[in-house]
C-alpha cells in the first residue's frame, strides 16, 4: 500500500515539476518529458505491470490536463511502460548505461508516434524540421534530466524494496 502511495505521489510530483518549472525552464520551447523517464523507469524496475500501471497514470494526467483525446497519452505511455518491463531482467541498479538507453529510445519512440499519430495524419510533412527541432533536443534535454532525477528514482524503488522484504519477514 505504501508503494502505490509513493508512486502517486511521484506521479503528481513529475507531472507538476513538467507542467510547471520546466515549462519555465524551457530551452526554445522545448522541455524535458519527466513522465517517459518515470514509466520507463518503474518499466524496466519493476516490471511490466508496474511500467503499465504508472504509464497509465502519467499518460491520464497528461491527456486530462493538456490533451484534447482523453486516453491517447494514457495508451501511448502505458504501451512504453509495458515495452520497458521487458528489460527487467537485464536491469542492474548499479549499470547506469541501460536506463539512459531505455529512456532515451522510450522518448524518440515517443516522438515518433506524436509525430506520425498527430502530425503526420494532418498533412504536415516536413518530418526533418520536426526531427531537428523537436524530438532530438527533448531527447538531449530528457537525457540530461535523466541524470538528476534517476538516482531519486532508484533511491526510492531501493528503499521502498527494503521495507517491503523486512514487513515480509515479520509475517512469515
Amino acid at each position: 500500500m505504501k508503494r502505490k502511495i509513493v508512486t502517486g505521489c511521484l506521479i503528481f510530483f513529475c507531472f507538476l515539476l513538467q507542467t510547471t518549472i520546466f515549462q519555465t525552464l524551457a530551452l526554445a520551447s522545448i522541455a524535458p518529458n519527466l513522465m517517459i523517464i518515470l514509466t520507463a523507469s518503474f518499466g524496466f524496475m519493476r516490471g511490466k505491470k508496474s511500467g503499465m500501471f504508472v504509464g497509465f497514470f502519467c499518460g491520464l494526467f497528461m491527456d486530462v490536463f493538456s490533451g484534447n483525446l482523453i486516453g491517447f497519452y494514457a495508451l501511448l505511455y502505458m504501451v512504453i511502460g509495458y515495452l520497458n518491463g521487458f528489460f527487467r531482467r537485464l536491469f542492474y541498479a548499479e549499470d547506469i548505461k541501460l536506463p539512459l538507453i531505455l529512456i532515451s529510445g522510450s522518448e524518440f519512440v515517443y516522438g515518433m508516434l506524436i509525430y506520425l499519430l498527430l502530425f503526420l495524419l494532418r498533412s504536415r510533412f516536413d518530418f526533418p524540421y520536426y526531427l531537428g527541432n523537436v524530438i532530438l533536443p527533448e531527447l538531449i534535454y530528457t537525457i540530461l534530466v535523466t541524470l538528476i532525477l534517476y538516482p531519486i528514482i532508484l533511491t526510492l524503488n531501493r528503499r521502498l524494496e527494503a521495507e517491503e522484504k523486512r514487513s515480509a519477514g515479520k509475517f512469515v
